[in-house]
């Protein structure tokens, strides 16, 4: 009974992890230098997607907006996400309660004398923002709060 638990439990864990890697893998993954980054994205774009800025709060930019459609990165236009997860926190950047699963990774942020996670783009390693555990209860209860320079919307036709 014993061997057929550690078997069971082997099995499981290889199931997980292939599982991650083949969501991993339908990531494409772009890798450019600083040079060609700072060719193809604008001052602003380079500041906070490569080099982990962050916009002033705004009411404008994509803050206010509220359309139906996609969120993509700047800088590789990988969608992030979806205008469904969208709402208004009042923090002066746009937030949204989750992800589109396996299109951000997760970096443990101690800069500035805090202790956060980071948010990045899957695919090229932009810099996206940052997660909290403050978002609406009623949903998932996190707050991605994005920079408006570091996504792009497209929206639905």
């Amino acid at each position: 009974m014993k061997n057929i638990f550690l078997i069971t439990l082997l099995l499981t864990s290889i199931t997980v992890s292939y599982s991650q890697e083949k969501e991993n893998e339908m990531i494409k993954k772009i890798t450019k230098t600083e040079k060609e980054w700072k060719e193809t994205l604008t001052a602003q774009q380079y500041f906070v997607l490569r080099q982990k800025g962050t916009d002033a709060p705004s009411e404008s930019g994509y803050t206010s907006t509220f359309e139906k459609g996609t969120y993509h990165c700047a800088a590789c236009d990988l969608q992030l996400f979806k205008s469904n997860s969208k709402f208004e926190s009042h923090c002066g950047w746009p937030s949204f309660d989750d992800a589109i699963k396996g299109t951000v990774e997760y970096v443990l942020d101690k800069t500035h004398g805090m202790i956060r996670t980071e948010i990045i783009c899957a695919s090229c390693g932009s810099h996206l923002g940052h997660v909290f555990d403050d978002g609406p209860k009623e949903t998932t209860g996190k707050r991605y709060c994005v920079n408006t320079t570091s996504i792009k919307f497209v929206k639905q036709e």
